[in-house]
């Protein structure tokens, strides 16, 4: 019965120097469609496989020159094609056919070969065979679909020069067959002039071996002829020496995505009211005329910053609305003043900064800037009024040693203050003078953020006493900075700059902090101090916190203190500006059982008209009153009139001030019943508070007032 075999002919090599062996494989073998063909060596069975490959080998292991287990472990190596190698062998032992194995054999006989079983047993081989290929080139079918898998299809024979383009893919770019056929050429002639040496780079780098696959984004002319986006990915498939012979992959439209990446880049880089550039982007132009000036000495550049000199009026008295209005007008009245290789950009509220490039001298900028600032003084018609409003400007000329653009920027800006210093409505150019101040106000900024990270701030305490009986009754935390250099700083030498760039709240929370924590300490350790309290200042940026009730609650709950035990300070003018939040806040206070005081009182707005209006519990009279009072009838009066207004509110009066004992006697007959002075005791480190307390004083600390009675 014969074996189920195709009907082309099997095409089988015997290599073996014993001719008989060939003679009886064309007699067993013969009648079942197979086509024997014998050689003697290794070295003609190896130029056979390259020339000619047969389906299947019969391979002796010991041949002249090159031994059959070489053979077939060079046909391993070389071969692209998947031939079944059967190894012959007379040597019956296990390493023999180890070796053969190892060789890549797949499978191995032994001699006198028993023609019949070998007949069987290559019917199978051939079978397990062809199911491998088939195997192999379903898993290459399945990896060249998995690749291509994303919309639009394409398959490149690269040794036929033919492309195959999907349906899909012609669809994506309106195209027919017609329109791009099959060559590559015709592909690659629709890409974008800016795109096509790009794609050709990337695609030769996978076939040549040098990138592990194939994927770039570029633009392609579709039917219509407009350029749409495409992200294109492909796999290659190579021979046993490596080289390509067939890609595929997928291509995919990103058009919308490339444009909303392109939207949000643009918004990026500009202003979404005026469409001006931003200061991001204005930075990146400064620095490109700050290399194109390193390479070219004639290059000129410089930038302005113009301010809006009383801006916050019309936002206030028209609404901010018109007061957008007015900023995209001013824009389009300088943006005409402009050439179109300078940059004009909005980077702040009212402020605007230009960029002169390739610009003439200081005196053309300045005639140039005076136009600008004749041109926004122009008057304006919003809601149905004339609106006047002018500009203070500063301008910087540009350098290739300012290294950084915002440098260049900043500059311009301590100009531009400047001019508002001057009287507003005026420009002025920046000199090294100008940059001197503000490099010392930069020198402290930095240490004061240094001092921060480095824990160089300590507290000092001053005690308030009792008029009658000088017992202590509380202490104001008041703040020192401990300089590396320049030694210990009062507030008065940083505070400001503190303000100004907000630093005041981290320091103001450490201080909340570390004043709790230390009068808790007090509090256990020396017993004439346990009904005292503590006395923290309050900034505005810190009341106008919107964390500030959550840090005094969390300082609290840190160092055990009882709320009744701390007194915040606040002045007039942070009650003042914005006097519903300020309501709001000391009630919430007061509700936590922690005292309020006014500090500084009688030099803020008119305080003895909204006293009523606020629920706060003392009021501490500023030393501007108490100086000299001892001489000066009028500071007599006013401290009687503060303390009689603050006795029928049933407020507490702290007097600060009295650095002498008349002072201080003047202080105690005008009826003030607290005092926080240097004649009783000057602030001093916490350190040291436990010494005050035993040398001043005589007796057991009397009891608090009211607000402070345990």
């Amino acid at each position: 019965m014969s074996p189920n075999v195709t009907d082309t002919r099997v095409h089988l090599l015997v290599a073996d120097q014993d001719p008989a062996i060939a003679l009886a494989a064309k007699m067993a073998l013969d009648d079942f469609g197979y086509q024997v063909r014998a050689l003697d060596s290794g070295e003609a069975t190896l130029a056979l496989v390259e020339k000619r490959p047969p389906d299947l080998i019969l391979l002796d292991v010991v041949l002249p020159g090159i031994s059959g287990f070489e053979v077939c472990r060079r046909i391993r190596e070389s071969s692209q094609h998947r031939i079944p190698i059967i190894v012959a062998t007379s040597l019956d032992d296990s390493e023999s056919i180890e070796a053969a194995y190892q060789a890549g054999a797949t499978a191995c006989v032994t001699k006198p070969i028993n023609w019949p079983l070998l007949r069987h047993q290559m019917q199978y081989v051939l079978r397990s065979s062809r199911d491998q290929a088939r195997l192999i080139e379903s898993e290459e079918r399945y990896a060249l679909a998995a690749s291509g898998a994303n919309d639009g299809l394409w398959d490149w024979h690269i040794a036929e020069q033919r492309v195959y383009f999907s349906p899909r893919w012609r669809e994506q770019l309106g195209l027919s067959e017609v329109d791009i056929g099959s060559q590559m050429e015709s592909w690659l002639a629709r890409i974008h002039p800016d795109d096509a040496l790009g794609f050709r780079n990337e695609l030769n780098a996978h076939l040549a071996g040098r990138a592990a696959k194939f994927e770039t984004e570029y633009r392609i002319r579709d039917g219509h002829d407009r350029y749409r986006w495409m992200l294109c990915r492909a796999l290659a498939i190579r021979d046993a020496d490596g080289n390509a012979y067939r890609i595929a992959g997928s291509q995919t439209d990103i058009t919308a995505r490339k444009q909303a990446e392109e939207q949000l880049l643009h918004d990026a880089l500009h202003d979404a009211l005026t469409g001006l550039a931003n200061r991001k982007l204005l930075l990146e132009r400064i620095s490109h005329s700050t290399k194109l000036a390193q390479r070219r000495p004639d290059h000129r550049f410089a930038v302005a910053v113009l301010d809006l000199d009383r801006f916050k009026n019309i936002n206030d008295s028209l609404g901010h609305l018109a007061g957008d209005r007015l900023l995209g007008l001013i824009a389009e009245r300088v943006s005409g003043l402009l050439r179109s290789s300078d940059t004009l950009a909005r980077i702040g509220g009212d402020e605007f900064a230009i960029l002169f490039d390739n610009c003439g001298e200081v005196g053309d900028l300045r005639r140039v800037m005076e136009r600008i600032r004749r041109e926004v003084a122009t008057p304006y018609t919003l809601l149905n009024q004339e609106v006047v409003i002018t500009v203070s400007a500063g301008i910087a000329m540009g350098s290739t040693s300012l290294g950084q653009a915002q440098n260049l920027l900043r500059d311009a800006e301590i100009a531009m203050y400047h001019a508002k210093s001057l009287g507003k409505d005026r420009h002025t150019t920046f000199d090294a003078g100008m940059h001197a101040e503000v490099a010392d106000m930069l020198q402290l900024e930095g240490a004061l953020r240094a001092a921060i990270a480095h824990a160089e701030f300590r507290l000092h305490f001053q005690p308030i006493r009792r008029m009658e009986g000088d017992a202590i009754v509380g202490f104001e935390a008041l703040l020192r900075w401990e300089h590396p250099v320049r030694g210990t700083l009062a507030p008065a030498a940083f505070l400001g700059l503190a303000e100004e760039t907000g630093l005041i709240v981290p320091i103001g929370h450490w201080i909340l902090r570390e004043a709790t924590r230390q009068l808790a300490a007090w509090h256990r350790t020396i017993p004439r101090l346990r009904s005292s309290y503590v006395s923290v200042n309050l900034s505005s940026a810190e009341f106008a916190n919107p964390e500030l009730l959550a840090q005094v609650e969390r300082a609290l709950s840190e160092s055990g203190l009882s709320p009744r035990h701390l007194r915040l300070e606040i002045t007039e003018t942070v009650l003042i500006q914005n006097a519903g939040h300020a309501s709001q806040v000391l009630e919430q206070l007061r509700a936590r059982g922690i005292t309020t005081a006014i500090d500084d009182f009688g030099t803020g707005y008119s305080s003895l008209g909204y006293l009523h209006n606020f629920s706060f519990d003392a009021l501490k009279i500023d030393r501007a009153f108490t100086q000299e009072i001892d001489r000066l009838d009028k500071s007599q009066a006013i401290v009687r009139a503060i303390v009689t207004l603050a006795n029928n509110l049933g407020l507490d009066v702290i007097a600060e001030g009295g650095e002498n004992p008349a002072e201080v006697s003047c202080l105690r007959d005008a009826g003030c019943e607290f005092n926080q002075g240097n004649a009783f005791q000057q602030a001093v480190p916490a350190d040291q508070i436990e010494a005050v307390v035993n040398n001043q004083l005589r007796a057991s600390v009397a009891p608090a007032s009211r607000l402070h009675t345990v």
